[in-house]
């Protein structure tokens, strides 16, 4: 029997190594980020060897709509992974089943319904994003595709997430790896003959194959995770999952009407300009993808650590994530200041395309240090259950501070202010994640422990 327990108790975070636990689980989810780095960079890469800057502009509108199938997806794959992650620290199991049940086939339908209210909206809503007359024909043939497909896309989100609570991130990241090898290997073969159409094929096949791959893993090696019908949930369990789901959500919608915004402003001043955005927001993505996979690979450990009652264990793993996540970006953001040119001459032979975007990138990366500090603290509010202070994270440095900030800026400081906005954004918002901490963690025990040091 005692073999059994310490068989079963394996796949799970050990709340007495953290440092180790935290890598096991964070690593793959950044080695999963790098993949899909780089197949995203595939699709630009592809797309920009055409020579065509329309269709370059034309994909890049269309980011928000995938963002938004993303939030869909982490309303119950992020919002479904913070309860399962506690429901495991305090052993309850079958409450573990149901609930992963119940996220992946709601996610399923949410990707129908979603794709579905989308592609009847379709034309109005290219042209809220951006698209010019010359642009949307593009757009169109890649928006269109992207939405058949959206049930593949949303539904990802879940099983990806979920197996990292019971410590099975290698096999998650397995899965975006198998997603995005079918995507690169379909780009050069789809691209030249279906253009932007075929872009957004390679990417739905993609992902179609990545969720077979992991609902094999889910039926073959979890122990507790299903997606046998269960019927319905407990409306405790379901405001749970909506409470911190919903709040994941509204960051990548957030981003997604932020992104909206940014393409509005940059319209004024050509639709070169939106390209050169385009390519340079994928190459950022390098830095922040990597920031999030060591953010949010944490949250099955802070969740578990949440559940079992282990408080001061999670300030001190909180403390560790913090160092480490700022000596991250300042690297990586020394990094990117240093080889703008020849990362954006990897991706596209436009010259003028490589000078409009050095300024752009350099801007985006100058704050990536307090970004990982709000993506940190975003991440332990919701592994422990904090909506209200998720929320406002959520809502700060791609949301509301940053239109505010854009808006400000752009009329201050016209294009450079427009470039400049995401680091404000980003110092203000670190700043709101300081004084969140503090209210939630900094009084309780403070002697015995703070972020800070103190």
């Amino acid at each position: 029997m005692e073999k059994s327990i310490q068989k079963e108790k394996r796949h799970y975070p050990d709340p007495e190594h953290l440092v180790s636990s935290y890598f096991h689980l964070s690593l793959p989810v950044v080695l999963g980020s790098i993949v899909t780095i780089v197949y995203n960079l595939a699709d630009t890469y592809f797309i920009a060897r055409t020579g065509n800057a329309l269709l370059i502009a034309g994909v890049s509108l269309c980011a928000p709509l995938f963002m938004i199938l993303m939030a869909f997806g982490n309303i119950f794959g992020q919002g479904g992974s913070s309860l399962i992650s506690r429901l495991l620290g305090k052993q309850e199991y079958d409450s573990v089943s149901r609930v992963s049940s119940f996220c992946f086939y709601i996610a399923l339908g949410a990707g129908a319904v979603t794709g579905g209210a989308l592609l009847l909206l379709r034309d109005p809503f290219l042209k809220l994003l951006g698209s010019s007359p010359d642009t949307l024909p593009y757009a169109r043939d890649y928006c269109t595709v992207l939405l058949l497909g959206a049930p593949f896309i949303v539904v990802n989100f879940i099983h990806m997430n979920l197996l990292r609570c019971e410590g099975m991130s290698g096999l998650s990241m397995l899965g975006t790896v198998t997603g995005a090898v079918v995507n690169v290997i379909l780009d050069p073969i789809l691209i030249p003959g279906m253009g932007a159409a075929g872009a957004a094929l390679a990417t739905v096949i993609g992902y179609a194959c990545s969720d077979l791959f992991l609902l094999a893993v889910v039926l073959r090696r979890s122990r507790h995770l299903s997606v046998r019908p269960h019927g319905k949930i407990s409306g405790a369990f379901l405001k749970d999952i909506l409470s911190i789901g919903i709040t994941a959500a509204i960051t990548n919608i957030a981003s997604s009407l932020c992104t909206i915004l940014l393409n509005q402003q940059l319209l004024r001043f050509g639709d070169e300009k939106i390209a050169a955005m385009g390519i340079v927001l994928k190459v950022t993505m390098i830095t922040q993808m990597i920031l999030v996979g060591f953010s949010f690979g944490g949250i099955p450990l802070f969740g578990f650590l949440t559940g079992a009652g282990e408080r001061q264990k999670v300030r001190r793993l909180l403390r560790f994530c913090l160092l480490f996540l700022s000596a991250t970006a300042l690297g990586m953001t020394g990094l990117v200041f240093l080889a703008a040119e020849p990362l954006l001459g990897m991706i596209t032979p436009d010259a003028q395309l490589v000078a409009d975007g050095i300024p752009m990138i350099r801007w985006q990366v100058a704050g990536s240090v307090f970004a990982g500090l709000v993506m940190l603290m975003t991440c332990l509010c919701q592994a422990s259950g904090k909506a209200v202070p998720a929320l406002i994270l959520s809502l700060s440095r791609q949301g509301v501070v940053f239109v505010i900030v854009l808006l400000a800026a752009s009329a201050a400081a016209g294009y450079t202010g427009i470039l400049a906005a995401q680091c404000v954004s980003d110092l203000l918002s670190a700043g709101i994640a300081a004084g969140i901490y503090r209210a939630c963690w900094g009084r309780d025990d403070k002697s015995s422990f703070s972020v800070m040091g103190e």
